[in-house]
């Protein structure tokens, strides 16, 4: 289904993006990760994608969403190199969790520069390609806390709330195109994001959760494939939200 199929995922050697990667992996579609800090974890999801699929084709590329020349210039160089991006995930985000009386300006402002401008650059980047090719997926990854809010991430949640008018407003604009443009809100899943909450924490949404636990990552990367999929054609506009029942 993915054969000859150029997939590039943001923030793809850690997380949820590491996962999606490894899912790509297990088909034939070429696999690009980005990611902005730590060559070793790059190269440690290259390999484990090499070690899924001896045969395929996997390369990361370290630039930082957030630099809309940076992020120009390095998909550029992909394009030239693999003549075309198929399928983005725009799955680069980070966090910077403070309560909102006691929130600088730079923890909200960097959050909307990597969750939000790096959506916008990504997507400007590759937009064109698929418009002249005719074809593209373009699946970015919101949360459940964009729907229904979480103290201490106001910056957070506005970021992920604005994947949403995003992903509508750019679905109605290429469809035409033959380019269906999707995101997914991903609940509770067990990431380093998950992983520092205090136990108490963690078992006060787990009882909020009618599935009663957190999602893995594979959760939500089988879901990708889904939207990335011809089984998908028909889908655009649309945000799926993959949390065990917490918010519906």
């Amino acid at each position: 289904m993915f054969d000859n199929k150029i997939v590039l995922v943001t923030g793809g050697s850690r997380g949820i993006g590491k996962a999606v990667g490894l899912e790509f992996a297990k088909t034939n579609a070429t696999v690009l990760i980005n990611y902005t800090s730590s060559d070793d974890a790059a190269n440690k999801a290259i390999e484990e994608m090499k070690k899924i699929n001896p045969n395929g084709t996997f390369e990361s590329f370290k630039f930082d969403v957030s630099n809309y020349q940076e992020t120009e210039n390095e998909i550029k160089h992909i394009l030239d190199k693999y003549s075309k991006i198929d399928i983005l995930v725009n799955n680069a985000g980070i966090t910077r969790d403070s309560l909102f009386m006691r929130m600088k300006e730079s923890q909200w402002d960097e959050v909307f520069e990597v969750n939000i401008k790096g959506i916008f650059n990504c997507t400007k980047s590759v937009v064109r390609s698929m418009v002249k090719n005719q074809y593209g997926k373009i699946i970015s990854i919101s949360s459940v806390v964009g729907e229904m809010g979480n103290p201490g991430q106001a910056n957070y949640s506005s970021t992920k709330s604005a994947i949403y008018g995003f992903t509508k407003s750019l679905a109605k604009e290429l469809g035409s195109k033959n380019i269906n443009v999707n995101a997914i809100s991903p609940g509770f899943i067990e990431t380093d994001i998950t992983d520092v909450l205090p136990d108490s924490i963690k078992t006060k949404y787990m009882e909020m959760i009618p599935l009663a636990k957190f999602g893995l990552p594979e959760d939500v990367a089988k879901s990708v494939l889904f939207l990335a999929s011809d089984d998908s054609s028909y889908i655009t506009g649309e945000v799926l939200k993959i949390n065990g029942g917490l918010y519906t």
